[in-house]
C-alpha cells in the first residue's frame, strides 16, 4: 500500500440545491407557466411544473434529504441486498445549512479539508429536456436561473466556491450574450449537457460551426466547459419511455439506466468528428459525473475514424482528445486504468457532495485510489482542477 495524498483537495464535483425561488425570482411572470411554477398537491405536496407538467419524480423542497453516499452500497456491489429506495429511506434528515447556504458551505470545506470546489445544479440540469422544444423558454429560464445562482452562491466566492452557470446552445446569439455576462461576473467554469443541441431549427450537434461565435469566445477567454450528466432521452433510444430512471436507481433494470454514457460518449465524439478543437486549439471540457468506462472503447473508435477518413484529420484525433478533454471518473471506475488511457494530467476527481449517489466524505475518494503513487494522487485531487479553474486566455 502506498501513501496517501495529505493536502487539502480540489473537489470537481459538488452540488447545491436550489432555493424555493431559484427558478422563479428573476424570471418573468408571464414566462413562469412555460418555464418553472410551484404547485401544491391536495395532500400538501409540492411539486414543480415544468413546461405545464407537474414533475413527481423529483422532490423540489429537499426537506427532508437523503443524506451524502447514503447509495454507496449500491455501487459497491449491494452486500446487504436493500433496495435503493429502503437505503434513502432509512437516511433521511432536515435540510441541511450548508446545502443552500454559502457560509455554511465554507465551514464544512473546512471540516472536509477542501480548499476549493466546483458546484453545480441538482434540478437545472434536468430541466432543459423538458423545455427543449421552447427556445425561449430555455433561455429566459437559464438566463434568470443564472442571475439567482450569482447572488446565492456567487460565480468565485472567496477563491473557493465556484458556482457554474448553466449555458445552452439552444440560441447561439442567446448563449454568446449570457457567456459574456458571467465572464464579466467572475466566473470560472460554465455548465451544460452532453446532448445534441435543440435549437429552433432542430437538433445540431453542439460542434456544429453554427455555434462557433460561442466556442471562439470560450476559446478567447480560456474558460473551461463542464459537461455535467443531465437528463436527455438519448438514452433510452425509444425504449421505457415511461418510466424514465435518470438515477439508475429503479426496481426494476432498463434501458435507460444500463449504460448512462452513451451520452458523453457521443458528445465527445461529435466535438472531435467536427473538428472543434482544430478550429478553437485553446478549448479545455471537462466531463464531469458521467463516469469513464466507455473511454478505451471511445479512444480506439477514433482510431478507426482516422483509418476509415483519410485525410479528413489534421490533428490525430485520440491525441487531440486527450489533450482537450478531461475526465472525472465515478469513484467505482478503475480510476488507474483512466490514468493510463488519459495521462495523469487529464483526470479530476469529484466527490458528488452531498448527493445520495456519490461519496459521504470528499476524502472516502483515497479508499479508492490507494495504490496509485502520491504525486498523481495530489494532480487528480487537487492540481488538475486547480489548472482547469484558472482562465487560460490570450
Amino acid at each position: 500500500m502506498l501513501a496517501h495524498f495529505d493536502g487539502l483537495f480540489f473537489d470537481a464535483d459538488n452540488h447545491y440545491y436550489e432555493s424555493h425561488d431559484a427558478f422563479i425570482r428573476h424570471v418573468p411572470k408571464p414566462m413562469q407557466p412555460r418555464c418553472v411554477q410551484w404547485v401544491t398537491m391536495e395532500d400538501g405536496r409540492r411539486y414543480h411544473a415544468v413546461a405545464g407538467k407537474i414533475d413527481r419524480f423529483t422532490n423540489p423542497t429537499f426537506d427532508p434529504i437523503s443524506k451524502p453516499g447514503v447509495l454507496r452500497e449500491l455501487f459497491r456491489g449491494n452486500p446487504s441486498g436493500a433496495t435503493s429506495a429502503e437505503l434513502i429511506r432509512s437516511s433521511l434528515e432536515p435540510l441541511p445549512a450548508e446545502y443552500m447556504d454559502r457560509e455554511a458551505r465554507l465551514h464544512r470545506l473546512d471540516e472536509q479539508g477542501l480548499e476549493a470546489i466546483w458546484l453545480f445544479p441538482t434540478l437545472a440540469i434536468l430541466y432543459e429536456e423538458i423545455l427543449k422544444k421552447d427556445v425561449d423558454a430555455v433561455c429566459t429560464l437559464y438566463e434568470g436561473f443564472n442571475q439567482w445562482l450569482d447572488e446565492d452562491w456567487g460565480y468565485n466566492y472567496k477563491n473557493r466556491l465556484f458556482a457554474a452557470p448553466y449555458i445552452s446552445l439552444a440560441d447561439v446569439d442567446w448563449a454568446c450574450r449570457e457567456l459574456d455576462k458571467v465572464l464579466k461576473k467572475g466566473a470560472r467554469v460554465l455548465v451544460m449537457r452532453p446532448s445534441t443541441v435543440y435549437t429552433r431549427k432542430g437538433p445540431r450537434n453542439p460542434g456544429a460551426k453554427e455555434f462557433d461565435p460561442f466556442w471562439s469566445r470560450v476559446n478567447e477567454a480560456g474558460i473551461t466547459v463542464v459537461t455535467h450528466i443531465g437528463a436527455t432521452r438519448h438514452d433510452s433510444n425509444g425504449y421505457d419511455t415511461k418510466n424514465i430512471d435518470v438515477l439508475s436507481m429503479g426496481t426494476k433494470p432498463s434501458v435507460t439506466n444500463f449504460h448512462r454514457s452513451r451520452n458523453i460518449n457521443d458528445f465527445l465524439a461529435s466535438l472531435v468528428f467536427d473538428k472543434l478543437f482544430e478550429r478553437f486549439p485553446k478549448l479545455r471540457i471537462a466531463s464531469v459525473e458521467n463516469g469513464s468506462e466507455f473511454l478505451g472503447d471511445l479512444l480506439r473508435a477514433f482510431d478507426r475514424s482516422k483509418e476509415r477518413t483519410p485525410g479528413y484529420y489534421t490533428d490525430d484525433p485520440a491525441d487531440s482528445f486527450k489533450e482537450h478533454v478531461w475526465i472525472n471518473p465515478f469513484w467505482e471506475d478503475d480510476i488507474a486504468e483512466i490514468i493510463g488511457h488519459m495521462g495523469p494530467d487529464r483526470v479530476i476527481v469529484g466527490s458528488d457532495w452531498p448527493h445520495m449517489e456519490g461519496l459521504a466524505h470528499p476524502k472516502d475518494i483515497l479508499e479508492e485510489i490507494e495504490d496509485i503513487p502520491v504525486a498523481v494522487q495530489s494532480k487528480i485531487l487537487h492540481d488538475n482542477a486547480a489548472n482547469l479553474n484558472e482562465l487560460k486566455g490570450a
